[in-house]
């Protein structure tokens, strides 16, 4: 995925509109303005990292594309089948 979708995804899922998720995130709203319109390019260690941010600190309000919530809840470590032979 792109800089340009990939950090829209991020920000939309959290709900925010640009100007919180840049106040929020302390992101100059031009800088990610340059980047959702793919003037510029985020380093992916940046996307790696606010995406991290917004999945372990409960800020994301809907999936990231191409997750379902199962997904979601095994990485978070809700999830806690066992198998048995």
């Amino acid at each position: 995925m792109d800089c340009r979708n990939k950090i829209r995804e991020l920000r939309e899922s959290t709900g925010m509109n640009r100007k919180e998720f840049c106040k929020y995130f302390q992101i100059p709203y031009r800088t990610v303005t340059e980047w959702e319109l793919d003037n510029r390019h985020a380093p992916e260690y940046v996307l790696r990292l606010l995406e991290y941010y917004i999945r372990n600190e409960g800020l994301m309000k809907k999936p990231i594309s191409g997750e379902c919530p199962a997904e979601l809840a095994g990485e978070r470590g809700d999830s806690h089948e066992e198998e048995t032979d």
